[in-house]
């Protein structure tokens, strides 16, 4: 796989030792077992699989790319490159401006910009309308395209499976950016319709086998179906794609159901004329650092701490999973651990910061797992590896615990 240039800020000397000794003892990435850093009194799980992913590495090799190659013009970003807000606000440190936040709201207008403007597409990709919107105003919108790879397979995918007359039905959070453009490039080519959840999913189901009218359909789908959508007949044909920061798991068992349901209204036997099957639409990072938290969380441990962007959907997913076990403290830097006793950490299913005290148990060794989201640099999981040391003044030191993996 391709190794990417960016800056040696993001890398970290106690992380990127690991993630080497890793790949060595496991070059076909089969062990999700963590592993576990003993510095004595204290002891950290280390996810097997965390931290940049292809896309973002190569998201952010072409936005300083970007910056290096126009020194003397006004760059922008459409929105956030990534997830993550260390990562954006050097990019703004350096000159870099957002035309828009993440929910799509305008700070730039359109009208400031002028053809000698350099703009970057972010990882998450944009919709077709504002690449038309921008070849309007004279600028090339994918001269920089940080575009991920694997966002553009799904949109692929997508492609294909309007060709083949299928209705795409996509996994994913309405107000999302990817969720945003994959709409914006499935519809050019399928009926499309968004869903949230396997929740969801089961009321588009219960529309499929008739146990609710059109009326209820259109009530809760009617913002979010692509234009000229008759349900009727553009249920009878599906396949599932996904926001590829979404629960592969979760979009798994969506199709599975989706699948049961056109088994029951069409027979077994048929099932392949009216459901496609998309598996390989999911995005290999995403699935890795999934399984790679469910094997961490075999082990014994007291609290997780998850770092990354709060509004990082890849991050809430990974915080979401290792609730369902531990204490777990969502926060976005080691700034966020105030002291031996003290932590700053996001509520991300109430949207809120919360203040909790003696998150650290007092026990020997405690035993955290520490993990990150796909949009953190391994620097930032280094900071707080190193700030919550210092709380442990008889520990070993990290030159000697990482000897190990030389």
């Amino acid at each position: 796989m391709k190794t990417f240039d960016i800056p040696v800020f993001y890398r970290s000397p106690i992380i990127s030792k690991i993630k080497h000794s890793r790949k060595l003892s496991d070059p076909r990435k089969k062990d999700f077992s963590p592993t576990i850093l003993d510095f004595g009194p204290v002891q950290f799980l280390i996810t097997r699989h965390f931290g940049f992913c292809y896309g973002v590495e190569n998201a952010i090799e072409i936005s300083y790319k970007a910056i290096e190659e126009n020194p003397d013009k006004r760059i922008f970003l459409l929105s956030e490159i990534i997830h993550n807000p260390e990562v954006n606000n050097d990019l703004i440190q350096r000159g870099v401006r957002f035309i828009m936040e993440t929910s799509g709201k305008q700070l730039v207008s359109w009208n400031e910009l002028n053809p000698d403007d350099i703009i970057i597409v972010p990882a998450f990709g944009t919709t077709i309308e504002i690449e038309k919107k921008l070849s309007e105003l004279g600028i090339d919108p994918l001269k920089y395209n940080t575009t991920c790879p694997f966002v553009e397979k799904v949109w692929n995918r997508a492609k294909t499976l309007g060709e083949s007359d299928y209705t795409v039905v996509v996994h994913g959070k309405y107000k999302h950016e990817e969720t945003r453009a994959t709409f914006s490039h499935s519809k050019e080519n399928a009926q499309t319709i968004i869903i949230r959840d396997i929740g969801e999913a089961k009321i588009l189901g219960d529309f499929i086998l008739e146990k609710i009218t059109l009326a209820e359909f259109i009530n809760k789908f009617g913002d979010r179906v692509s234009e000229g959508f008759e349900p009727k007949r553009d249920l009878q044909k599906l396949g599932v794609i996904n926001q590829t920061t979404m629960l592969a798991t979760e979009t798994q068992a969506i199709a599975d159901y989706l699948k049961s349901v056109m088994i029951e209204k069409y027979g077994n036997e048929n099932v392949r004329d009216h459901f496609a099957d998309t598996r390989d639409t999911l995005c290999y990072a995403t699935h890795e650092n999934q399984k790679a938290t469910y094997g961490l969380l075999e082990e014994d441990a007291d609290l997780a701490i998850v770092v990354g962007g709060y509004n990082s959907s890849n991050t809430s997913h990974i915080v979401e999973l290792c609730e369902e076990k531990l204490p777990t403290y969502f926060i976005s830097s080691a700034n966020k651990i105030l002291a031996k006793n003290l932590i700053s950490h996001f509520d991300y299913s109430k949207h809120k910061t919360l203040l909790t005290d003696n998150f650290l148990p007092q026990k020997n060794p405690v035993r955290i797992v520490l993990t990150s989201g796909a949009s953190c640099p391994d620097a930032l999981v280094d900071e707080v590896l190193q700030k919550i040391l210092t709380f442990y003044p008889d520990a070993k030191s990290v030159e000697e615990v990482l000897r190990e993996f030389e």
